[in-house]
């Protein structure tokens, strides 16, 4: 399915997940500003790298394990205005953080990770990894983030409130610090459905091991189904009709 923003233009044909809403709030909110070298884990369509080459300046590096999504990457990433800033890599991110060159490298990452630790897997096999932990642990994701981070690097990811039991006691084991939190209700008045996080890594002088986190709020669309306008304010750089 093809889809296009104000900058750029995404194929998502053969991905395993396709464009989401997920993935334009975690682009569009993730601090990437002043960012020098970003690593997108689980590119995927290379929707996430594609915003983070819009929102700033950055040498962005792409990983992705499965062969149809890196197709459509590499095609995304040639027909943007940022090629030049791209790279993609087709591996599994656990040897890709292992190589002594990435290691320390990046001061972001961004991540839409896989989720689902139960249940039936996806028949295709592409679709399989995009969602399964099977692929990609909770606890070798944090691993390779912490190994690619630099000491005074970020983190931002997006997961569905069900994951966060899981997620949350492997945040410390690995190192890392929570320091950021967004609840994302999907519609005015319902429970919270995701989160986004901001990670460190620990220890931070800056940032004291004991500091609670920030918490916030984005509610995606009112009781009558319209984005608010906290939603448009974050994503009117991206969706062409805001």
């Amino acid at each position: 399915m093809a889809f296009t923003f104000k900058q750029f233009h995404i194929d998502d044909l053969g991905c395993g997940m396709p464009v989401s809403t997920d993935a334009v709030i975690l682009g569009a909110w993730a601090p990437l500003t002043e960012a020098k070298r970003i690593l997108d884990i689980g590119a995927g369509s290379g929707l996430l790298s594609l915003m983070a080459a819009q929102r700033s300046q950055a040498a962005i590096t792409c990983v992705e394990l499965e062969p149809r999504a890196a197709v459509a990457c590499q095609h995304n990433i040639n027909h943007s205005p940022w090629a030049s800033r791209l790279e993609l890599q087709q591996t599994r991110i656990q040897e890709f953080s292992q190589a002594p060159q990435w290691q320390q490298y990046f001061d972001h990452i961004i991540c839409n990770p896989p989720y689902f630790e139960h249940g039936p897997q996806a028949e295709a096999t592409h679709r399989a990894i995009a969602r399964h932990t099977a692929h990609l642990s909770f606890t070798e994701l944090l691993a390779a983030v912490a190994r690619c981070l630099t000491a005074n690097g970020r983190t931002s990811l997006i997961l569905p409130v069900q994951s966060l039991a899981r997620f949350n006691p492997l945040i410390r084991a690995a190192g890392l610090n929570l320091l950021e939190r967004v609840d994302i209700h999907s519609v005015e008045g319902k429970a919270a459905n995701r989160v986004l996080y901001l990670l460190s890594q620990s220890p931070d002088s800056a940032v004291p091991a004991d500091l609670p986190p920030k918490v916030s709020q984005l509610t995606v669309r009112d009781k009558q189904g319209q984005y608010t306008p906290a939603m448009v304010q974050l994503t009117h750089a991206f969706y062409l009709k805001m």
